[in-house]
């Protein structure tokens, strides 16, 4: 029997969120932190110390050395363009932070490198793992809601003043993001899965109770390229924060999801899948009340699509669907009309 390959990973950005990637990679067979890289050479260095690795505070370093095969990028979102573009030249896998980058050009940009770099490019969507999103994708796909006429995303998220406050960058639109593009991106990710690619948009956009550049609130309607319609709601101005809900509603059923848990289950022909239970559903008031284990589900399965040439979960062209989404939504907020996505940026005519 031949031994596992070792698979050497680099983290770059030693923040809160590299803590998740490192649990992850620690609990997987065949996985090893070989490197972390932050700008704060005390941040790479404890990490490194601690996690027994090599550490640098210049990630062009982490991408050029021979023995890296996969880079975690973990920077904040702003960086994730720039960073990721030198990762993908370098020819090193990608898994990147949540957005994708802030803008779909980048996105695309980025989508582009790693096809003609022969690399895998992953973006992290973890919630795409949850039993119950993985059941409610097989409903979908064997078609047993029938037509989906309506999906409804709604995130009642909370973050403090001091939460905006604590980095220059937090609350921007060009290195963070509102509500919509930091904390939303989630939800619009499974909205998207679960329902395929928008057509429409009509959004609004308001920034009602934090002082930041970025909105705590946004909202939009969608239909998609099936004809189905959508609605979203991002905030995180609802105190105390409740959990994320899904709502699909199709012509022979509906299901109800929040946090991790199935609230509503009427599918004709299939019962409720009684072994998902419901669990922790971290980040409604604290970004780091998550845990790791998807996080690790979504790194194995990227290694998996490395080692057989298939195309794991979650792909760069994912990524870019969603951001291209929020950036619709902006812009059809900004003009007060409906747009279609993708098109020109003129008003639809319909």
């Amino acid at each position: 029997m031949s031994a596992i390959k070792t698979w050497n990973f680099g983290i770059i950005g030693c923040g809160t969120v590299a803590d998740f990637h490192i649990a992850a990679i620690n609990q997987i067979e065949g996985a090893r932190l070989a490197a972390v890289s932050s700008r704060n050479a005390d941040k790479a260095r404890a990490i490194a110390e601690r996690e027994q690795c090599d550490w640098t505070s210049d990630y062009k370093t982490l991408i050029g050395r021979s023995d890296i095969d996969i880079v975690c990028l973990t920077t904040s979102s702003g960086s994730h363009a720039r960073i990721g573009l030198d990762v993908l030249n370098a020819g090193k896998h990608l898994i990147v932070e949540k957005p994708i980058a802030m803008n779909s050009a980048d996105a695309a940009l980025l989508v582009r490198t790693a096809k003609e770099r022969g690399v895998k490019l992953s973006v992290i969507s973890q919630r795409r793992f949850e039993a119950q999103h993985q059941a409610v994708k097989r409903v979908l796909e064997e078609g047993a809601l029938g037509k989906l006429l309506l999906a409804e995303v709604s995130l009642p998220f909370y973050r403090s003043q001091a939460y905006y406050d604590s980095a220059d960058w937090r609350g921007t639109l060009a290195e963070d993001g509102g509500a919509l593009m930091n904390q939303g991106i989630h939800s619009i990710d499974l909205l998207l899965w679960f329902a395929g690619e928008a057509r429409t948009v009509f959004g609004q956009v308001a920034t009602q109770t934090h002082v930041m550049e970025a909105e705590d609130l946004g909202l939009a309607i969608i239909q998609f390229k099936s004809g189905a319609f959508g609605t979203i709601m991002a905030s995180t101005s609802i105190q105390p924060g409740f959990p994320a809900s899904l709502h699909l509603y199709g012509e022979k059923g509906t299901i109800k999801l929040e946090g991790t848990s199935i609230v509503h289950w009427t599918v004709p022909g299939r019962d409720e899948p009684k072994w998902i239970h419901s669990g922790a559903y971290g980040g409604v008031s604290d970004p780091r009340s998550i845990a790791a284990d998807l996080h690790q589900s979504q790194l194995i399965d990227v290694l998996t699509a490395i080692e057989t040439g298939v195309e794991p979960l979650v792909t760069g062209e994912d990524g870019l669907r969603a951001v291209q989404l929020v950036e619709m939504i902006y812009a059809s907020a900004a003009q007060g009309v409906r747009l279609t996505v993708g098109g020109s940026g003129q008003p639809d005519p319909r």
